[in-house]
């Protein structure tokens, strides 16, 4: 079975490749090339992440389709993965142009959370430890812990690379550093905290439904 990104290069180095078509058949038929390669004048290529995940990938792996030709040279390789850099340029546009519009209100799009779970407390304190590493001095007030908790979520639809995300280096994580404010925003909660408590909103008005003490977040450990 095929793989995005697929392509099909020429003997002469041109690519021929089509965003949303990952069939070397499908390719072949569209460009109408040769579907015989009688000549063997051309050749099917593949690459795809090595972690199958096409939204963090951690290596992108180059293969051949079939047998490499004796015809190949470097140049043939470096133009299919110039044709790969622009499948992933129109690849990322196209995930953040969905993600934008399926943008979700916490309060009115997610039904309300009437208590919440281990697993939501347990991301609560995630979401503590991430404003301790950025040392975000200003969440000592409600409004400006719910506006990071915003820019948090609205920082998730722009796709920039780990290592540009500025005053992170201390959150280990290979994925987008703010996912703990994604994940509860996702489920239909809003951190808030004032520098003494940390709270979680939820429903039409943003009622608070969970009140706990910075220090007893620190000390929670979610339990078996």
């Amino acid at each position: 079975m095929c793989k995005a990104f697929s392509c099909v290069i020429k003997r002469s180095g041109k690519v021929y490749w089509k965003l949303g078509i990952d069939s070397h058949e499908d390719i072949i038929s569209k460009f109408k090339l040769d579907r015989e390669n009688k000549k063997r004048n051309q050749c099917a290529i593949e690459i795809s992440p090595k972690n199958n995940n096409y939204i963090e990938p951690d290596e992108w792996v180059f293969k051949f389709d079939d047998d490499c030709p004796d015809w190949w040279k470097l140049s043939h390789e470096k133009a299919c993965w110039s044709a790969h850099k622009e499948w992933n340029k129109q690849l990322r546009k196209k995930l953040y142009i969905n993600r934008l519009k399926n943008l979700i209100h916490p309060f009115n799009d997610i039904p309300m959370v009437k208590k919440p779970t281990k697993q939501h407390i347990k991301l609560l304190k995630q979401w503590g430890s991430v404003g301790a590493s950025v040392k975000d001095s200003v969440w000592a007030s409600v409004g400006a812990s719910v506006r990071d908790s915003v820019w948090g979520y609205v920082g998730y639809n722009f796709k920039i690379s780990r290592n540009k995300w500025k005053y992170t280096k201390n959150i280990k994580t290979k994925d987008y550093p703010f996912m703990p404010v994604v994940k509860l925003w996702k489920q239909g909660l809003v951190p808030s905290f004032d520098g003494e408590y940390w709270r979680l909103h939820s429903g039409k008005k943003g009622k608070v439904i969970f009140k706990i003490s910075k220090m007893k977040l620190k000390e929670y450990k979610k339990t078996k």
